[in-house]
């Protein structure tokens, strides 16, 4: 799993990434007190954990420009955002992609605070089987819920696997773009090493 990259293969320290970054760590704080108040529990636990997750570098590192790639949390927005869709294929999709960009985050924030380092095609591996494992807990604890609570849940088991084919074709989607943005990002960095070393 280890290998000898550059120390910041997938992003640099710049003041213009912080800066988004933080916006749109404010709108995932946002959106986390607005499903609270609509009752969305599930929502509000993923984007609580996908805010904790895009402050850790810059509090490890007391740095606020020490950030996550603002795309990366873009994609959560946007994901968590568009919930609206409400329980239909296209919802569970959306829904999914914000459970893998809460991957890509923990896969990117291990990167800047810890010793782990992976390569991208590990990376995408671990959002595809994060994303699934999530949906799997998902079922499981809307089955109890449902059962013990009073709470909705699907009623067939197609309506299940439509759940399971919406979160991998979403993981599969995000561990792609996951894929091209590192290796673009790798490709830029070892680029700059070879100009530093000439």
């Amino acid at each position: 799993m280890e290998q000898s990259l550059p120390e910041e293969w997938f992003i640099k320290d710049a003041r213009v990434n912080a800066a988004i970054a933080w916006l749109l760590t404010g709108l995932l704080a946002a959106t986390a007190v607005v499903y609270f108040l609509l009752g969305s529990l599930v929502v509000v636990a993923i984007a609580a954990v996908a805010t904790t997750v895009a402050v850790v570098p810059a509090v490890v590192h007391r740095s606020w420009t020490r950030t996550v790639p603002w795309p990366m949390l873009l994609l959560a927005v946007v994901a968590l955002l568009a919930g609206a869709f409400g329980p239909s294929f296209l919802g569970d999709v959306v829904f999914a992609l914000a459970v893998a960009a809460l991957a890509i985050l923990v896969v990117v924030t291990l990167q800047l605070t810890t010793t782990v380092r992976m390569t991208p095609n590990f990376a995408i591996g671990f959002v595809v089987i994060a994303t699934l494992a999530t949906a799997g807990l998902w079922a499981l604890g809307s089955a109890a819920s449902a059962r013990y609570l009073g709470t909705e849940f699907v009623e067939t088991n197609d309506q299940l696997m439509l759940v399971f084919t919406a979160a991998l074709a979403a993981s599969v989607v995000s561990a792609l773009l996951f894929r091209w943005y590192f290796a673009r990002r790798l490709e830029a960095n070892l680029e700059r090493e070879e100009v530093r070393g000439a």
